[in-house]
């Protein structure tokens, strides 16, 4: 079967979900990648992926400035609405492959040209827990949901099947929706956790989040920090600060003896299965702020305001990870048997055709084996 597969490039989580999942399709399946951003640099590696841009947050400061977001994603936002010169990019690449179907990770670009080339779609990602599912949400957070859904939905549309990918469940909305757990890569499931002595840190977008408010914060604690996601390098003092990795940065997730991170649903998953304590600092968005309240809810770690991190925080924290260690074994998943299980799924239902298409090939070849004939 052939496959388009779109990739959000904001962040890690996505790029370390799909990551998760296309051995196991590309072995199977003809795939095509688009990625942009984080996700791009994470994947082109190991894949042939074709680029695109993407969508982002920008910060004034320590704060998600809307304003600034509004203004750097104009373009773009107008580009996938009304068929610019990137969604015409796109389209032609799709066109040119042909999928069966096409899966997006929240690619606002892969969505649009699928729905105008009549190609069926599967969402997968974490975002659509609040779309398609129903969480627990507070009041004082449900009108900014409603916002984003909007927003979500304009972009993205509304895909044939979902597949949502989370640590914590919650209740679908509607049938042709799957509610995974988070997905764990094989170089994950390689590496044996055990308990270290450094804290962990890892910033999404460190140039803004890591200021010399929590640079001290980090010094008063008079313990190893291992920091990711700053234009830092090397050691000073007991702060060490390390490029962007991916084994490198799974090890020392393995061996911490906890994780302080911004609250995406990808890296909180990595954790749990690593059994690390999590003190999470939510970005400025619903999604994330469910999260944070998740770790909470579950007794995993804890959540606080970026503005409200500091080292007495941080301690309090670190005093308790024995309490927070005990629940998390209650709570650990791996959703990536799920997530493939339900892909093929869904594929046979969109796609029947292609289906049978593969399965009559593949029997006819074993028929061939079986025989000792040669194909003609």
């Amino acid at each position: 079967m052939r496959i388009a597969y779109g990739i959000f490039g904001y962040g890690r989580g996505h790029a370390t979900r799909a990551a998760a999942v296309l051995p196991a399709l590309t072995a199977k399946h003809s795939v095509l990648i688009l990625a942009g951003g984080d996700a791009y640099a994470q994947l082109c590696d190991r894949y042939s992926v074709v680029k695109i841009p993407t969508l982002g947050y920008v910060y004034s400061g320590e704060k998600r400035s809307n304003w600034l977001t509004l203004r750097q994603n104009l373009w773009n936002s107008s580009d996938i609405l009304f068929g610019g010169p990137t969604s015409k990019m796109v389209s032609e690449q799709l066109a040119d492959f042909s999928p069966d179907v096409v899966i997006s990770d929240a690619e606002p670009w892969t969505h649009q040209a699928a729905r105008r080339l009549g190609v069926p779609r599967i969402g997968f990602d974490h975002f659509g827990i609040l779309v398609y599912c129903r969480p627990p949400i507070p009041v004082w957070d449900w009108l900014e949901s409603r916002r984003d859904v909007w927003v979500y939905r304009r972009l993205m549309g509304v895909p044939e099947r979902v597949i949502v990918s989370s640590f914590y469940d919650a209740p679908a909305r509607r049938a042709g929706v799957a509610c995974i757990g988070p997905l764990l890569r094989d170089e994950v499931l390689r590496v044996a956790p055990r308990e270290g002595e450094h804290l962990l840190v890892y910033f999404n977008k460190g140039r803004h989040q890591y200021t010399s408010r929590i640079e001290s914060a980090f010094r008063a604690l008079e313990t190893p920090v291992v920091i990711y996601g700053t234009d830092k390098r090397g050691r000073d003092g007991l702060l060490d600060y390390r490029p962007p990795s991916n084994v490198p940065f799974i090890e020392d997730l393995a061996s911490c003896r906890a994780l302080l991170c911004t609250a995406g649903n990808q890296l909180v998953g990595e954790a749990l299965h690593f059994g690390k304590p999590l003190l999470v600092t939510p970005e400025s968005c619903v999604e994330q702020r469910l999260n944070a309240s998740a770790v909470r809810r579950l007794g995993i770690g804890i959540d606080v305001r970026h503005a409200d991190l500091d080292e007495r925080v941080i301690g309090a924290f670190l005093e308790n990870l024995p309490a927070y260690s005990r629940n998390i074994a209650r709570h650990r998943r791996d959703g990536r048997r799920e997530a493939l299980d339900t892909i093929e799924q869904f594929l046979a239902e969109l796609a029947p055709a292609a289906v049978d298409a593969v399965s009559a090939t593949a029997s006819h070849g074993a028929s061939i084996r079986a025989s000792g004939g040669v194909a003609q």
